[in-house]
């Protein structure tokens, strides 16, 4: 019965990370360039209280064994990189990558930073920036005064018109052996890691990397029917663990109660 509790409590806590995750993901829903976390859970250390193949007597053996379980626990949340869809806005600057790639920025504290989150302005000095105002690189230049036209292609080559004459220059994307192993910091910024592997440069629409849309940011690939299917079994896995958290203590009261 003892087991029982420990199972169950371990059990709730592992829902209640659950629904911190989903919570979190229903929060950015209308998150520009937000991945959703998915939530993997393991089960914990099983007691042997016989094992399969031992000898049960005249050079018999036992097809199977005794194994008593003590509950669960949260492993890994993990982010999940499919594209989310495109919203259209007009804006000149705002720019969706369509397929795999991230935009190479830099930090506050010089190192760099990662985000799908094309929604990009311009500083006083003419520089991409953010709407932190973290500068966009991965060739990225300033954006001359009196400009009047700016063409990003599909392909990554920005033209601006302005009264300084044409000028052209080419961007690149990003992307990574595993997305996932990538670590998020907030303000739609991602960061590298070992398990993320080393940053690699490409030009959009070539050799897998994404295109870009100019005049277009991606919405968040969080499903609001999904999400809330996904909360209501986190609410009953937790009820039913409280259950037998319940039923174990009925048990050892009445076992407290007996009388000869």
């Amino acid at each position: 019965m003892l087991r029982a509790l420990y199972s169950s409590a371990a059990g709730m806590q592992s829902q209640q990370v659950n629904l911190d995750v989903i919570a979190n993901n229903l929060a950015n829903v209308n998150t520009t360039g937000f991945k959703k976390s998915k939530i993997e859970f393991q089960d914990l250390l099983y007691q042997n209280v016989r094992n399969a193949g031992s000898e049960s007597g005249a050079g018999n053996q036992v097809p199977t064994g005794l194994q008593v379980g003590h509950g669960s626990r949260v492993v890994a949340t993990s982010k999940v990189f499919t594209t989310g869809e495109l919203s259209a806005t007009g804006e000149r600057l705002d720019v969706a990558v369509q397929g795999d790639g991230f935009f190479e920025v830099q930090l506050p504290d010089g190192t760099k930073g990662f985000t799908r989150d094309g929604a990009f302005k311009t500083a006083s000095d003419g520089r991409i920036v953010t709407s932190d105002g973290v500068v966009v690189q991965g060739g990225w230049q300033p954006i001359q005064p009196g400009t009047t036209a700016i063409n990003i292609s599909a392909n990554g080559e920005v033209t601006t018109i302005g009264a300084s004459g044409k000028q052209t220059f080419k961007v690149q994307l990003v992307r990574f052996n595993n997305p996932a192993g990538l670590e998020s910091i907030g303000r739609n910024l991602y960061r590298e890691t070992t398990a993320s592997g080393t940053a690699e440069q490409g030009n959009p629409g070539e050799n897998g990397f994404g295109s870009l849309q100019q005049g277009y940011l991606e919405l968040s690939n969080v499903k609001v029917v999904e999400e809330m299917v996904n909360l209501i079994i986190a609410q009953r896995a937790y009820e039913i663990n409280s259950k037998a958290v319940q039923a174990a203590d009925e048990m050892m009261q009445m076992s407290n109660n007996l009388r000869r």
